[in-house]
């Protein structure tokens, strides 16, 4: 089959797509034809070598993390996934024409949803979800205060903010703000408004997707005994906070998470936006692109 390898650390320019042998589904695994496979911020960073110190790769290293595709067989123990079922799901070594996936990080597409799109949705929907279920455990009437609304990580937190029953507010730059309005939020706060943040009150937790100054700043507005929560790692001056619970979120995979914001996807209740769809043999430009920033999802078609 063919794949993209990465022979040593760089650019995106080290990204050669090559022939590779095929995987083989083992004990608990369903081999899986890729029809799609999305490019994460984590690609780019294990890429460039600024991960290393903790995640460091063993070249050659195939990248990326979730997919959708076709199943081709399923290996000894396997039940619920038959040859030719629609799947989505996460699993290392994406970013080939085929994937061995272990079966409970796999799910059937959803009736409605288009099999190449659904390959936008697991990294990015199950961490939002995650950000707000178990980083911020935010209840019904509590509020929220999500950075980076508008971007896919933050669109599924508000989504599952706004199903636990919070008081959602959507912090974004000044230039997002009409398209935060559009995501069922109670309000829209201008991050890089000093005098619009400095106005905000105490609130019961922050889902933050952005780190930096900004998380530096709005630690300080979550109230004695609330939670600040992070995938992009803690404030630098958390420790400064110490009333102030400090959660950072790994995601983990979460079919029955990721079932539901799927189907929320169908439903036209939560929006992924993607960017654009390229061949997988161009995936050092769909990096590329991606490291930007700035734009909705990048998705490689194998």
């Amino acid at each position: 089959m063919k794949a993209v390898v990465l022979h040593e650390y760089g650019g995106p320019d080290k990204l050669a797509y090559e022939d590779v042998p095929d995987p083989k589904a083992g004990e608990g695994e369903v081999l899986v034809r890729v029809a799609a496979t999305s490019v994460n911020p984590i690609d780019y960073k294990l890429r460039s070598g600024s991960f290393k110190a903790f995640m460091p790769l063993e070249f050659p290293a195939i990248l990326g993390n979730d997919f959708s595709g076709i199943v081709r067989e399923v290996g000894k123990g396997v039940s619920g996934f038959a040859p030719g079922d629609k799947v989505m799901g996460v699993a290392d070594k994406s970013d080939a024409e085929m994937v061995v996936a272990k079966a409970n990080a796999l799910m059937l597409v959803p009736e409605g949803l288009d099999l190449v799109k659904a390959a936008a949705l697991p990294v990015v929907t199950m961490t939002g979800e995650q950000l707000i279920s178990k980083g911020t455990g935010i209840q019904s009437g509590q509020t929220v205060l999500i950075t980076g609304a508008t971007g896919n990580v933050g669109r599924a937190a508000v989504r599952t903010a706004k199903k636990a029953g919070a008081v959602v507010i959507a912090g974004v730059r000044k230039a997002k703000a009409e398209t935060a309005a559009t995501l069922g939020v109670d309000e829209v706060l201008a991050l890089d408004d000093a005098s619009a943040v400095e106005k905000l009150g105490f609130i019961d937790a922050v889902a933050d997707t952005v780190g930096g100054k900004t998380a530096e700043t709005l630690i300080g507005k979550v109230k004695q005994g609330g939670v600040f929560a992070s995938v992009v790692g803690p404030p630098a001056n958390a420790k400064l906070h110490p009333t102030v619970k400090v959660v950072e979120v790994v995601m983990h995979p979460d079919m029955t998470a990721l079932r539901g914001l799927a189907e929320d996807v169908v439903a036209g209740k939560l929006v992924i936006p993607i960017d654009r769809m390229v061949p997988l043999a161009e995936a050092g430009a769909a990096q590329a692109a991606t490291e930007k920033g700035g734009i909705g999802k990048v998705l490689l078609l194998a």
